[in-house]
């Protein structure tokens, strides 16, 4: 993970430390500056005229001061905090801003800031907070306003990509260039797309589609590709486009508004490409199974539950993630755009996956652009349009360094360049002459020597079957990236310098993480550790650890008074609790019992289930036809059992019922009747009541709750609208029904310190806090300037 910047605008209470943790404490101390950084473009100043005195608002100790405007700048950056919480007014604020001064001031004393861990640590925090300073921030933006515009519309493409390498030498280059433009000239002629695109696309997806690319709109296709398509106009072609595979011809066959997303439900048969022969037809007859009970009126989630394979949906009513056009497979898509309203079901569709039963959840319109422009900012530094950015960077920061490159020298690096660069394997025989300067950068040398490293590093085998390449013009593709790399790297070091808001930052960010240092060491470990400490302050500290009446409850809150009806019905049989909830059954073939590769993924679903529910317990039920062996239903058993505990499956959470020779009672003597009989089924139960509300509530997860526990007054308002004593009332709240089963009262009593102990280390932490602060203060004797601080208050 990445680690958290701590800053110190936004000031905290010790006691938070308990619960968020030392370091995050800390970081919560100024995380309003730095997403104030985050967001404001860096401006760079010329340099400063000779300082002059400020005036002083607060002495520590005998030597460090801090300025009226120091201090006065950290007050208004708290103020502007969105959490209202940590505002207060100057004075309040000057007694927050010393306290966190002191310790600071406390861990520098003790030469924390001089540590290799703290070196360490600050320098990975300045390297993500270099990161905005490096991007041009207009054009981060420019280029998310254009990705929201694309989006509005959704393009229907073909291209025919005439494959070169990024690295082809310049004839190379041209020839595939002169290819494409006579290519463009056939197609103008009238020759078919298709026809053209078979015989000459690299793209290895045009033998099948004739180069079209289906629909697509923003950050589908690489940017070159996606900009040809988005401004060339409907029904004609492109003139050659360059990205990293080639040059693309690009005609725009259709355009239309943006469909916005559409949320689905599916059943889903899965399709295995490694099944037996007659898998597709035994999932085409299990597709067409579930879809008449759907047509016959059973509902969704039910039948999902008992058909899908979808073993992420398929006990959330197999609800999918909302999509656009171009994000799932378009057979998919084209079904569930295709449904005309919420609720209405496609007929079985077939993918890659399998076969698909879709219902129509909701379609959703798309985002505005303030909704949409957090992650369009994220995902344009992050696609092929970062490439983009580098270079508008770069030729910014080329203006502001100035590189000098030795011409000679740089051509003799790139005629070392053999065929082992293709194999990244390439070790350059410069030895005596590495030390040369290679180029200088704003006035710094950069020898040979650091290219050489780089290029040994960077360097990566030639993809077999891509277009061939020159070594030499692979090491000239690297050094242009070091080059860049070193530009950057200039404009990164030259950041405090070029940026004061930046050089404050830094500053907050070192104040924060000495700050987490004292305070980890002297108040947050401590409390949670001194165990002594703890049982002493409670003990004279015990008036304040009370728990007041309260009762011990069992709350049912339901949408109707049926439903709480049907719970109690349920909660009065015998438990384990019956779920009436199933896992698709396993069929074998005659006289088999070993677990097929299909049987594995169905039985799968149902360790998942027994996983994710550890107060399940299950019945596996085995049967064979009257004309196969009398062992056979009992191996069948006995192999799921086995799979379900090897894989961790408790025995005692698993029951086995031998149904021996069974025909279903509604089924003719035939050889459906038969392969009925050849299964194994699977019932689930469950010991806990909760599992059961979950059940009888199924998809809307707050048809119906149950909670247990101990209520205070203002705990649960369901609790609070009854009368406390011991029984069972019924109640409306609101719009919901609640039936809360009382079964005793507590009444009020002291806390034991084990029950206690979270709140007093809270207490215990903020008393050792203060402890800190007292010594601190008069170690280094605080002295404000009054006069100043009242002219800061008007």
């Amino acid at each position: 993970m990445r680690p958290q910047i701590p800053t110190h605008t936004s000031l905290i209470s010790p006691q938070k430390a308990v619960f968020f943790g030392p370091k995050l404490a800390a970081v919560a101390l100024c995380v309003t500056l730095f997403s104030g950084c985050k967001t404001s473009a860096p401006v760079a100043v010329t340099a400063p005229p000779p300082p002059v005195a400020k005036p002083v608002v607060l002495t520590l100790g005998q030597n460090r001061t801090i300025t009226s405007d120091e201090f006065f700048d950290s007050f208004t950056k708290n103020q502007l905090s969105s959490d209202t919480t940590q505002r207060t007014d100057l004075r309040g604020y000057l007694e927050l801003y010393t306290n966190l001064k002191l310790k600071v001031l406390a861990a520098e004393q003790a030469g924390r800031d001089t540590t290799e861990a703290f070196r360490e640590e600050m320098a990975t925090y300045r390297k993500q907070l270099a990161q905005p300073y490096l991007t041009d921030k207009s054009q981060v933006e420019q280029l998310a306003t254009e990705a929201y515009q694309r989006m509005q519309q959704e393009v229907n493409a073909s291209h025919i990509l005439i494959g070169v390498a990024e690295e082809a030498l310049p004839a190379d280059t041209l020839k595939a260039y002169q290819l494409a433009v006579d290519l463009r000239n056939r197609l103008l002629k009238g020759e078919a797309f298709n026809t053209l695109a078979d015989q000459f696309s690299a793209d290895p997806t045009a033998r099948q589609n004739g180069g079209n690319l289906g629909w697509f709109t923003a950050f589908q296709m690489v940017y070159p590709v996606e900009t040809a398509a988005y401004t060339t106009p409907v029904g004609t072609i492109s003139t050659p486009v360059r990205s990293k595979f080639g040059y693309h011809l690009v005609r725009v066959n259709e355009r239309r508004a943006s469909r916005g997303k559409v949320q689905v439900a599916h059943i889903l048969v899965r399709v295995s490409p490694s099944s037996t022969p007659n898998a597709p037809i035994e999932a085409k007859a299990k597709i067409d199974e579930a879809y008449a009970k759907l047509k016959a009126g059973e509902s969704f989630d039910a039948v999902c539950r008992a058909y899908s394979d979808d073993v992420q949906s398929k006990n959330a009513g197999g609800k999918l993630p909302p999509f656009a056009t171009g994000q799932v497979v378009p057979a998919l898509e084209a079904a569930a755009f295709a449904l005309p309203s919420p609720g209405s079901l496609s007929a079985p569709i077939q993918t890659n996956y399998g076969w698909h039963i879709l219902k129509l959840i909701e379609r959703k319109p798309m985002e505005s652009f303030a909704e949409l422009a957090p992650a369009l900012r994220q995902k344009v530094v992050t696609d092929t349009r970062a490439e983009v950015l580098r270079q508008a960077t770069l030729h910014r920061l080329s203006r502001d360094y100035p590189i000098t490159e030795y011409a000679a020298v740089k051509q003799a690096v790139f005629a070392t360049a053999d065929s082992s660069l293709l194999q990244g394997k390439w070790k350059p025989a410069i030895t005596g002459a590495a030390s040369q300067p290679l180029f200088t950068i704003d006035g710094k040398t950069v020898p040979i020597s650091a290219f050489l490293t780089y290029a040994r590093q960077k360097q990566a085998p030639h993809r077999e079957g891509a277009p061939a390449v020159a070594p030499s013009a692979v090491l000239e593709k690297l050094y242009t990236r070091f080059v860049g790399d070193q530009l950057l790297a200039t404009e990164e070091a030259n950041l405090e310098r070029k940026y004061p808001e930046f050089r404050n930052l830094l500053a907050e960010v070192r104040d924060g993480v000495l700050l987490s240092q004292v305070m980890e060491e002297q108040v947050w470990e401590r409390s949670m550790t001194d165990s002594v400490g703890q049982k002493a302050y409670y003990e004279a500290h015990r008036a304040n650890y009370n728990y007041p009446e309260r009762v011990a409850a069992t709350v049912a809150v339901a949408q109707n008074k049926a439903l709480l009806d049907q719970l109690q019905t349920r909660l009065a049989g015998n438990t384990p609790y019956a779920l009436r909830r199933s896992a698709p059954e396993l069929r074998y073939e005659k006289n088999q019992a070993i677990l097929s590769t299909a049987a594995r993924d169905q039985l799968f679903d149902v360790l998942v289930a027994m996983v994710k529910n550890p107060a399940y317990v299950l019945e596996v039920t085995g049967s064979r036809e009257a004309t196969e062996a009398d062992s056979v239903s009992a191996n069948r058993i006995r192999n799921v059992v086995k799979y379900l505990t090897t894989n961790g499956i408790s025995l005692s959470r698993i029951t086995e019922k031998d149904l021996r020779a069974f025909r279903p009672a509604s089924a003719p003597a035939s050889a459906g009747a038969a392969q009925l009989a050849r299964r194994v089924t699977f019932t689930y139960a469950s010991t806990d009541k909760m599992d059961l509300a979950r059940v009888i509530s199924g998809t809307a997860t707050d048809a119906l709750t149950l909670t247990e526990g101990l209520f205070a007054k203002g705990q649960n308002p369901y609790v609070d609208a009854v009368s406390w004593q011991v029984g069972t009332q019924t109640k409306t709240v609101g719009n919901r029904v609640a039936q809360v089963q009382i079964s005793r009262i507590e009444p009020a009593r002291p806390k034991t310190f084990t029950e206690a102990r979270g709140a007093v280390i809270n207490d215990y932490q903020a008393q050792l806090e203060k402890q800190l602060l007292a010594t601190l203060r008069e170690k280094y004797p605080v002295q404000v300037n009054e006069n100043e601080l009242k002219r800061l208050v008007k």
